[in-house]
């Protein structure tokens, strides 16, 4: 099975929810992030994924290495999706979709079991972002 890698951001604001999106021309939401490009790490990765898509202006250090996950991914058949993830947290004012994503939200527990979302996210990195609901 063809694996796609991938940088990941679990990205909370003070309330608690987790922001997910939705690329053009799919279903399913998921966190945001993408490809890198040639030379890039994971972390300059996320970066420039976070400002093209979502206009979020991050450093570094802003960042928190959550480690690397593995699953089917969401809008590729028979390919899994490699990822690495951090984890940081924002206030969503002035978050904006932009580039190829149509859609975002900012969701509860409750509300992830009413999306459709992609498997690296119900499976790792929402868990990560609530524990105790993942009990």
């Amino acid at each position: 099975m063809p694996d796609i890698h991938v940088s990941a951001a679990v990205i909370v604001d003070d309330d608690g929810r987790v922001l997910v999106v939705r690329k053009h021309g799919t279903t399913r939401f998921m966190q945001p992030g993408g490809k890198p490009e040639p030379g890039e790490s994971a972390a300059e990765t996320l970066l420039r994924e976070l400002q093209e898509e979502l206009g979020l202006e991050l450093a570094e250090a802003d960042l928190r290495p959550l480690g690397r996950f593995v699953s089917a991914a969401a809008n590729e058949p028979g390919h899994r999706v490699v990822a690495e993830a951090f984890a940081t947290t924002i206030d969503p004012t002035g978050v904006q979709v932009r580039a190829e994503l149509a859609e975002l939200r900012w969701i509860t527990p409750a509300d992830a079991a009413t999306l459709p979302l992609a498997p690296l996210s119900v499976e790792h990195l929402l868990p990560l972002a609530w524990p105790a609901a993942a009990r």
